[in-house]
């Protein structure tokens, strides 16, 4: 054999830089496959590197071509879907078109309710109409006074201005008179009122009850200018007995005393307790029937009107029982109660002197801490029942507990002073007690009001 040539046959698949070895394992590696790849059928079978790119690029392809069929199928799905149930709705709404307009007025209306539950809509509800008919007979008062204060230099005085509002009550042949707050008046030097078409004249005022804060002013008709008195009129009065909660309720009044202004809400509350004290007699006033409302009651508020939807007067607002640092919590005197007042006012001048219930007990404040500490119900723990009173005669014994007063639950001894006052010697009433029987039991007693001063 030629030493020149190699020891192995020329192969077309040796590579440049490869010793024999390499070239023939290359070599013999390379011709297996060839032949191996003849023997199934005579085509080159791919190396397994392409092998393995092939099988990934069918799998995706696999899973490309499922979720394009998921996809398909459940669109067609959400689409049937779709159109059966508007289908259905439609059908409905139709239905209830047809068979009455009112129906489908209401499914709106209950609609709107719900988004406005859920904060996604605000219902307005417009009081013009009723703003308009009342606001003739809404007035605002201005309280010019004399404030005077001891300094360094001696006594000193200076003017001061408040503002206010009021209520078109009654007229006569002389005089309209002009319900408002005690506060609104008190301690006045000159007081003017604004009628609705901004004239303003001078009143005077008719009578007042601190104790209910309740006030009247008259005007002289002949001070009173043709043509506004033709634009004013007497207020229409409403029934506070009738209120319920929850019910719409609107304010109109000199908030502020920037003019007449509205804000409307709702009866949030009846039958308030608010205990408050006097600044004109630094005595405690507690008022035990007063209309809670949500609608803004602020300063220059005072004295001027709560209306039902009717344009009815249910109340007379009075900042003296709201507090202001809260949102959404003012009070007004019910009409139910201040009416007869007010009449007595025009009439008189003056509230007679009434003699109040008596009920015949010395009693002691169980407040909520001290029932929290010892167990003993809230209410007012009774010291000493006195002899030949109306809670002696009604089996009323000393050592029992009183929780409420005709449905009304009793707190302290001022609040049964002022629930008393509600009522006239001889008035029958029901007092529930708690007493000591095996641990606290509850009773309710029947008596009969007598006749004496208040307890104190």
């Amino acid at each position: 054999m030629d030493e020149n040539r190699n020891e192995y046959p020329y192969n077309p698949y040796q590579q440049p830089g490869m010793n024999q070895n390499q070239n023939q394992n290359q070599s013999f590696y390379q011709a297996g496959s060839y032949q191996s790849g003849m023997q199934n059928g005579g085509m080159h079978q791919p190396k397994p590197k392409k092998e393995r790119k092939k099988g990934f690029g069918l799998t995706l392809a696999k899973c490309v071509a499922a979720a394009l069929v998921f996809g398909l199928v459940g669109g067609s799905v959400f689409t049937g879907v779709s159109y059966a149930g508007s289908r259905i709705l439609n059908l409905t709404g139709k239905s209830a078109s047809a068979g009455n307009n009112t129906s489908s007025t209401n499914s709106v209306s209950s609609v709107q309710l719900q988004q406005t539950s859920t904060g996604n809509a605000t219902e307005v509800v417009d009081v013009s109409g009723i703003v308009d008919a009342v606001m003739p007979s809404i007035v605002a008062i201005t309280n010019t006074g004399t404030i005077t204060y001891q300094s360094f230099w001696g006594q000193q005085s200076y003017e001061s201005e408040s503002c206010g509002s009021g209520i078109i009550i009654d007229q006569d042949e002389d005089y309209l008179y002009i319900a408002t707050n005690n506060h609104v008046v008190a301690d006045a030097d000159t007081l003017t009122v604004q009628f609705v078409d901004g004239k303003t004249v001078e009143c005077e005022i008719r009578g007042t009850d601190s104790s209910d804060d309740i006030a009247v002013v008259k005007v002289e008709l002949d001070e009173i200018e043709a043509d506004t008195l033709s634009q004013i009129k007497v207020a229409t009065v409403g029934d506070s007995e009738a209120l319920k909660v929850g019910e719409p309720a609107i304010a109109i009044g000199n908030a502020l005393g920037y003019g007449q202004s509205v804000t409307t809400g709702c009866v949030s509350a009846l039958g308030r307790t608010v205990t408050v004290s006097d600044q004109s007699t630094g005595e405690t006033v507690t008022n035990t029937n007063l209309i809670q409302t949500d609608a803004a009651i602020n300063p220059g508020n005072s004295g001027g009107a709560l209306l039902n939807t009717k344009g009815e007067v249910i109340g007379i607002n009075s900042v003296k029982y709201s507090d202001t640092d809260v949102e959404g919590f003012g009070f007004a005197i019910p009409m139910s109660d201040a009416k007869e007042i007010i009449d007595q006012l025009i009439k008189d001048g003056q509230v007679a002197e009434k003699q109040s219930a008596y009920l015949g007990i010395q009693g002691k404040d169980i407040t909520s801490q001290i029932s929290q500490a010892y167990g003993f119900p809230e209410g007012v723990y009774v010291l000493q029942v006195i002899s030949g009173s109306a809670a002696e005669k009604a089996g009323i014994l000393q050592g029992d507990i009183i929780t409420e007063l005709e449905g009304t639950q009793v707190t302290s001894m001022d609040q049964l002073r002022a629930l008393l006052d509600n009522y006239d010697p001889g008035d029958e009433v029901t007092v529930t007690i708690e007493r000591m029987e095996n641990g606290y039991q509850e009773h309710e007693i029947a008596l009969t009001l007598g006749t004496s001063l208040p307890e104190r």
